[in-house]
């Protein structure tokens, strides 16, 4: 038996059943699959867009206190994957009924996708910084070449991808610290640099900011659910945990204020990309490159596979994965002709108003689970994330209040967790409401992304 998986399953297993123990993943691959998470320019970017407002001090309390959320979040619903075997839309089926079946994949997918056009831009930049020609020529290409690495089975060798990818990467921001330190001098004084900031405190704004990726926890719980039961406490404070984030949040973000510092990169849209091309020159490149597709593997197979759920389950047609993948790329290419470093920020918000309130929900649903008390109508969840995310949308658009526009996220958690429960009457039971699907012991066989060889 291979420590890697294989994408040889039929596409019928894209539905993502309830993974049974047989098929589940030893640590340290599931482990190495996840961290593709870890390296990525995304990272550093939200910590230089956030220092750029609030100054740099703030940043640094939002990021921490954002490592505790993202750290305590995801060892709840880690250990619930890993104990259930459930898959993000099996939960939300669960949790919102037939609706939840269709819009937990849509959203997936097109959160996936926008992750693929940040990550393939940041690549195009970072050609056309070096090489320089037409941008639309290099987003052509960072689309067209993630097609055949998807196609051929991304989750084949995903881990063993990125367990070898791991240490270049380190070493790679190891050496644009060094590099740039050379070329430009140490910046005195980066970590305690300020600006002035708007009504909210400045560690909040930050958090508000970081909100908007808690898409993660959607990424966990699906990656989670591949993990062994006796591993469950590793993987909760390891794999998903907070030693994740404070390494993806808290090295790369720092990464990012040392070159925010010494690059002076503040208000620059693809000012990261420019410091680390600026250290290393061709070997910055190379980091991109290497970097980006590690986690854009991730982000175009989760895109293709969540599309053809969607369809699927909406329009009853069955087509195959790989139609999905040129799919992915051409929208991929498209919206990235629109942009995209330019409306990150905007973009985060909207995004981060229908993934609070889903997580919110989840987390609210995982406690009471662990307390035997359900809901006995999946219509009252449907309902709560449905009110939650109008707020939230509302007070991202509305005009009168930046201030409430900010707090959207926050008042989402809020209306979603509180709204969930007032409408969704419980009952304790020996089993699950009737209206919620039971999971099948031991489906006929593992989806494509656990099947072990």
């Amino acid at each position: 038996m291979s420590d890697h998986v294989t994408d040889s399953a039929p596409d019928s297993f894209v539905e993502h059943e309830h993974l049974p123990e047989s098929g589940r993943l030893p640590r340290w691959s599931l482990t190495m699959a996840w961290w593709a998470m870890f390296s990525a320019m995304f990272w550093l970017y939200v910590a230089v867009a956030s220092a750029g407002a609030v100054g740099v001090p703030a940043t640094l309390v939002g990021m921490a206190a954002s490592i505790g959320t993202f750290g305590v979040v995801n060892l709840l619903l880690s250990r619930y994957a890993i104990r259930t075997g459930l898959s993000v839309e099996l939960l939300s089926r669960r949790m919102f009924g037939a609706v939840g079946s269709l819009l937990a994949p849509a959203l997936f997918a097109a959160t996936a996708l926008y992750y693929g056009v940040f990550e393939g831009s940041i690549v195009a930049v970072a050609l056309q910084e070096y090489f320089g020609g037409d941008i639309r020529l290099w987003y052509l290409l960072c689309t067209v070449y993630m097609i055949p690495v998807v196609i051929g089975g991304v989750a084949a060798w995903l881990d063993k991808l990125n367990g070898i990818l791991l240490p270049f990467y380190v070493v790679g921001m190891v050496a644009v610290v060094v590099a740039a330190t050379v070329k430009r001098g140490y910046p005195t004084g980066w970590l305690t640099a300020t600006v002035a900031s708007g009504p909210l405190p400045g560690w909040l704004t930050v958090y508000l900011v970081y909100m908007g990726v808690w898409v993660l926890m959607m990424y966990t719980f699906d990656y989670a659910r591949l993990g062994r039961r006796t591993d469950a406490g590793f993987h909760g404070t390891v794999t998903f945990g907070w030693v994740f984030y404070a390494l993806t949040f808290g090295v790369n973000g720092l990464v990012g204020l040392y070159l925010l510092g010494a690059w002076d990169i503040a208000g620059t849209e693809t000012g990261v990309v420019d410091a680390v091309v600026g250290s290393l020159g061709f070997a910055g490149v190379l980091l991109i490159i290497v970097s980006q597709t590690r986690i854009n593997s991730a982000n175009f197979y989760l895109a293709s596979t969540n599309l053809q759920v969607f369809v699927r389950r909406a329009l009853r047609l069955d087509v195959p994965r790989a139609v999905w993948v040129v799919v992915t790329a051409m929208l991929a290419y498209l919206l990235m002709l629109t942009d995209v470093l330019g409306y990150l920020l905007q973009a985060l918000a909207w995004q981060g108003v229908l993934i609070t309130a889903w997580v919110a929900i989840a987390v609210v649903y995982v406690l009471r689970d662990r307390g035997r008390v359900m809901p006995r109508t999946a219509s009252g969840g449907a309902l709560a994330w449905l009110i939650s995310s109008i707020a939230g949308i509302g007070l991202t658009v509305q005009e009168v209040s930046t201030t409430w526009a900010q707090l959207a996220p926050a008042v989402t958690v809020l209306l979603a967790a509180g709204s969930y429960v007032l409408l969704t009457p419980r009952a304790r039971a020996s089993g699950r409401a009737s209206s919620e699907p039971e999971a099948p012991a031991e489906p006929e066989a593992a989806p494509d992304e656990a099947q072990p060889v």
